[in-house]
C-alpha cells in the first residue's frame, strides 16, 4: 500500500511491538511496497532491523457477514502454518516471529493485526514476469516444498472452500444496488460494473461450475500467491514471503501462475497430474477476487487516495481482460 492507514496510531504500533515481541523501538519507516498490507521497517535500540506488517481485518473479511475476529483467526491460521513449515525445516519460508504468547500475529486496536519478521536482505521483484527460467524453477521448487508439508503443519491452515472474497459486494455492484455518494470513484465504479454486468455474471457462473469439481482428497498446503513479487533472492538462497493467504487447497492454486513448462515439471517431481479445469478455475478466481475487492473498496467511504487511484487502475484493467 502506498500510504499508511489514517486511523492507525503509529505510537500504538510501536507499543504493540514492545508488548508482544519485546522490541524497544528506536525508529519506524513506512515502506510503500506490496498491495494489500501495510509495512514498516523497524530499528530497535540495539540497532537490529525488523520488518513489521499490519493488515486491515476489515479487508480480510470474505463478506459483510464476517467479523474482524473471524478475519483475524483466518490470518492467524495462515501465518501459523508458515511458522510450522519453517520450523519443520523449510528454510525458504520467511515466517513470522512469535509473540510472548507464542502466536504468529497480534491484534492491534479494533480493526488491525500486526506481524513481525526478521529483516531479509536481497533482491526483490515486482509483480509480473519472473527473472528468467532459473527464477521460475526456484519458485517451483519452493512450491513443491510447501505442498509437501506434513499433515501436522498442513492442518494448521484453514481449508479453502472456494469462496470468492467480497462476492457479496461484487454481486451488489453488478445488480445495481446503490452504494451512495461514498467517494470520488463510487459512481465511476458503478457505471463500469453496470456496463459489464452480464459478462461478470457469466464469469461467476463459469467459476461456480468449475469449483463444483474440486476434490478435497487432493488438497495440500498452498501459499496462494507465489508470484514474482512474493519472492526474494538472498545470499542464502531463494525465499518465499507474504504467507497471509496460505490455505489447504488444490495444488493448482499455486501452479496456474507458473505456466505450462513448470506445471509439467511439477507433475514429474511430485507424481501429481494437474487438472486443466482447476488451473483455469484458480486463474479465473484471481481476476474475480480483484473485481470483488475493488467493488467492495468503492462501495465504502473513500477519499481518492493514491491507493484508491491504483485500485481504480486495477479494476479497469481486469474488467477489460475478463
Amino acid at each position: 500500500m502506498l500510504k499508511p492507514p489514517e486511523d492507525l496510531d503509529t505510537a500504538a504500533l510501536a507499543a504493540a511491538l514492545t508488548r508482544e515481541w519485546g522490541i524497544a523501538v528506536a525508529s519506524m519507516t513506512y515502506r510503500a511496497v506490496g498491495f494489500g498490507s501495510h509495512h514498516w521497517s523497524v530499528v530497535d535500540s540495539a540497532g537490529t532491523s525488523w520488518f513489521a506488517t499490519v493488515d486491515d481485518l476489515r479487508r480480510k473479511r470474505y463478506s459483510e457477514r464476517d467479523t474482524d475476529d473471524w478475519a483475524y483467526e483466518r490470518l492467524r491460521c495462515a501465518l501459523d502454518a508458515a511458522r510450522g513449515l519453517h520450523d519443520a525445516g523449510a528454510a525458504f519460508v520467511v515466517a513470522p516471529l512469535t509473540t510472548a504468547g507464542d502466536l504468529p500475529v497480534a491484534r492491534l486496536g479494533a480493526h488491525y493485526a500486526v506481524t513481525l519478521y526478521p529483516l531479509v536482505t536481497g533482491d526483490s521483484f515486482g509483480f509480473g514476469e519472473y527473472d528468467g527460467d532459473g527464477h521460475r524453477r526456484a519458485v517451483l521448487d519452493m512450491v513443491v516444498g510447501v505442498h509437501g508439508a506434513p499433515p501436522e503443519v498442513r492442518d494448521r491452515a484453514a481449508v479453502d472452500d472456494q469462496t470468492v472474497w467480497h462476492r457479496d459486494a461484487l454481486e451488489a455492484a453488478i445488480d445495481g444496488v446503490p452504494a451512495g455518494d461514498c467517494g470520488p470513484y463510487a459512481q465511476r465504479a458503478a457505471d463500469l460494473f453496470a456496463e459489464h454486468a452480464d459478462r461478470v455474471r457469466e464469469v461467476l457462473a463459469r467459476y461456480d461450475d468449475l469449483a463444483a469439481g474440486v476434490e478435497p482428497d487432493r488438497a495440500v498446503l498452498t501459499h496462494g500467491e507465489p508470484h514474482s513479487g512474493n519472492t526474494m533472492r538472498t545470499p542464502h538462497g531463494w525465499r518465499l514471503i507474504d504467507w497471509e493467504t496460505a490455505l489447504v487447497s488444490q495444488p493448482e492454486r499455486d501452479l496456474w501462475i507458473l505456466g505450462g513448462p513448470m506445471q509439467q515439471a511439477y507433475a514429474e517431481a511430485t507424481g501429481v497430474t494437474l487438472r486443466p479445469d482447476l488451473l483455469a478455475m484458480y486463474e479465473l478466481r484471481w481476476d474475480i477476487v480483484d473485481l470483488a475487492l475493488e467493488a467492495d473498496r468503492f462501495r465504502r467511504p473513500h477519499t481518492g487516495s493514491p491507493d484508491d487511484e491504483q485500485s481504480w487502475s486495477v479494476l479497469r484493467r481486469v474488467m477489460s481482460s475478463i
